[in-house]
């Protein structure tokens, strides 16, 4: 008779003591995931510590923590943890200045999918850009399957997490840095200089960038549709920008 035993994936630490420790030890952790109503003492201490360590907390389903934490006890609650130490936006600065280059910086806008996550992160790393940028909340965090997606590139590039990802872009702007926005109806990508300091903002993959990001963009980019669907996936659009760039830049 096989074992229906189902294993947790390795980016999940579920229970109450597992997850205090994760939080003591101060590993990186991408969210908490608490059962929606739980209100046992021991929780609401842990997530008191977690909220100290601005760690995301998000009340969802039990079903869903049975499924994320397989045949673990998670005693309603599960941690996230990040598959490396996430990276500052001064790292990301300084490493370009190390290697004598203008900043080429990738901004993220509440991609979700971690497959996209990672694809992006492999193709960055590929073609030289010094940093990716993703919000705090509302995005993929570095999780395991990030970095299966990647396929290793996560473990070279330096990925950082911002509140704000509006209030990024003005520090971008004030640092010298050309922010160019994908969506609909800017202009053609092949028609913009996008060398120099640049970074370019991917958004979610239903909504694209927010109003507000949208705004704060120095230039917004399109990309021609000339099929019957008038968007991409957000990576693939994301690797025809980056080499875009690239090819400015040689």
């Amino acid at each position: 008779m096989k074992d229906k035993t189902i294993e947790a994936k390795p980016d999940v630490i579920a229970g109450r003591n597992p997850v205090s420790e994760a939080i003591r030890s101060k590993r990186p952790i991408d969210k908490i995931l608490v059962a929606r109503g739980e209100k046992n003492g021991a929780v609401v201490g842990i997530l008191a510590k977690a909220r100290e360590r601005q760690i995301p907390v998000k009340e969802v389903d039990r079903v869903k923590l049975d499924f994320l934490s397989g045949s673990a006890p998670h005693q309603g609650i599960i941690a996230l943890a990040a598959a490396k130490e996430y990276a500052t936006v001064d790292d990301i600065f300084s490493y370009a200045e190390s290697k004598g280059e203008p900043p080429f910086i990738m901004v993220l806008d509440e991609v979700e999918d971690p497959h996209n996550l990672g694809a992006i992160i492999r193709t960055a790393e590929c073609a030289g850009v010094h940093g990716v940028i993703v919000p705090k909340r509302r995005s993929a965090g570095l999780s395991y399957t990030v970095g299966k997606a990647s396929a290793g590139a996560v473990e070279y590039m330096r990925v950082a997490r911002v509140a704000n990802i509006s209030n990024l872009i003005d520090e971008l702007k004030e640092r010298g840095v050309w922010v160019y926005g994908a969506d609909m109806n800017g202009t053609d990508y092949t028609q913009c200089d996008m060398s120099g300091a640049c970074a370019i903002v991917i958004g979610n993959e239903g909504k694209g960038i927010s109003r507000l990001v949208r705004e704060k963009c120095d230039m917004i980019v399109s990309l021609p549709m000339k099929g019957s669907i008038n968007s991409l996936n957000a990576s693939v659009a994301a690797g025809i920008l980056i080499y875009h760039a690239l090819k400015g830049r040689s």
